[in-house]
């Protein structure tokens, strides 16, 4: 049976089949420490529970509008406030059935063959994914380690074309941990004049996870692209619900009527229970942000330490997230080599930089959304594998 052709360019999410793999040799009796998923190890925080069941219990069964029930665009609409300092519309927020939901949203919009769309590489892989999908060409952005794995607005700039319809911009970012600052993202908005007709989306689903002073920057930020802006964000990181599946992104007024076709055509509307569950942890208490972010902290200075420890890696010091990005390239492996032994012969899920883009060679992703304990006993194993193992 012949499919369309574009089906045949999507490529994945290979975290997904590392996590896959890791839960069978787990079941199947092997002690396995999983540093590959990006998902935090906490469990959603009570009163967000709390709400979603009593949402059930109230008779929140139903149909909702496309794009959200009206109080949480309006609590999204409000959070956006009290965390940038900036005014947004409720009409121009979509809530969605997770955060790449957006991604496919905004590269359908803009993808098609003879347009470029830039995109970080290393980065997630969806978003080459849909880009080939679409048939656009994928124009890499470099994330350098040299640069601390910001990006660089001159090198961006510098990619840009009259064909470039979209560009997709991650800070904090997967997989390096990697915060871009104020100044160079300043750099990039004044560039960004000379490509009016290039439309942006933000990526800032880590928004809340900086560490080190570190100020997270968001593009809604600057007016002068608000008109071409698309922004990216969720409650499955920040408030560890990454199974409730729920985003939220918004637009920009000539593109918020086709945000909101599309959800009609795609998914109806969200699960009804789960948007209230979402009210309540953009109203609620954040005590349990902020305490999940500062144990996050402390892991992250445990795998810093850890990694830089162990012969033939060196780790830059991430800034935002969970993840950790070290430089395996003087162990002598391979990364996606080197990960699939870590896997099979030590105990120990990470995922090599290749999965994340043409850049990561040399590469390994780390999570440190697990317990200290465990991130101690995979770095020792991982210690102990490199030491007695030759590529």
């Amino acid at each position: 049976m012949k499919t369309i052709s574009g089906f045949d360019r999507i490529g994945e999410e290979n975290a997904f089949a590392v996590l896959a793999r890791a839960t069978q040799l787990a079941s199947e009796g092997h002690d396995i420490i999983n540093l590959g998923i990006g998902q935090p190890d906490f469990q959603t925080p009570d009163h967000i529970v709390e709400a979603a069941i009593k949402a059930l219990r109230d008779g929140h069964h139903g149909y909702t509008p496309a794009t959200g029930i009206a109080p949480l665009r309006e609590a999204v609409s409000a959070d956006l406030h009290k965390r940038h300092n900036v005014d947004s519309n409720p009409d121009n927020v979509v809530i969605l059935p997770g955060g790449k939901v957006t991604m496919f949203m905004a590269i359908l919009m803009f993808g098609e063959p003879g347009v470029d769309i830039l995109y970080p590489d290393p980065g997630f892989p969806i978003y080459r994914s849909m880009i080939e999908f679409t048939g656009a060409r994928p124009v890499p952005v470099p994330i350098r380690e040299e640069n601390n794995f910001a990006f660089s607005a001159e090198e961006t700039l510098s990619l840009m074309t009259d064909k470039t319809r979209l560009l997709i911009l991650n800070s904090p970012a997967n997989p390096t941990g990697g915060v871009t600052p104020r100044s160079e993202i300043e750099r990039l908005v004044k560039g960004l004049a000379a490509f009016p007709d290039a439309a942006v989306l933000s990526d800032e689903i880590y928004s809340q996870m900086t560490y080190d002073g570190m100020e997270h920057v968001s593009l809604l930020s600057f007016p002068e692209i608000r008109d071409r802006l698309i922004l990216l964000d969720g409650w499955s990181k920040t408030y560890a619900m990454t199974g409730w599946r729920l985003g939220f992104s918004l637009w920009p007024d000539q593109l918020i009527d086709k945000a909101r076709k599309l959800a009609v055509n795609a998914w109806s509307c969200v699960n009804a229970p789960a948007q209230y569950a979402a009210l309540a942890a953009l109203t609620g208490p954040q005590d349990a942000v902020h305490a999940m972010v500062r144990e996050f902290d402390q892991r992250r200075k445990i795998v810093v330490e850890g990694l830089n420890a162990i012969d033939g890696i060196t780790c830059k010091t991430p800034l935002g997230a969970f993840y950790a990005y070290p430089n395996i390239k003087q162990t002598g492996w391979q990364a996606k080599k080197l990960a699939s032994a870590l896997l099979e012969d030590a105990g120990v899920a990470v995922i090599g930089g290749p999965d994340f883009g043409v850049l990561g060679e040399g590469y390994i992703r780390l999570s440190y959304a697990n317990s200290s304990e465990n991130i101690q006993r995979a770095l020792k194993r991982i210690e102990i594998f490199l030491s007695g193992q030759k590529s």
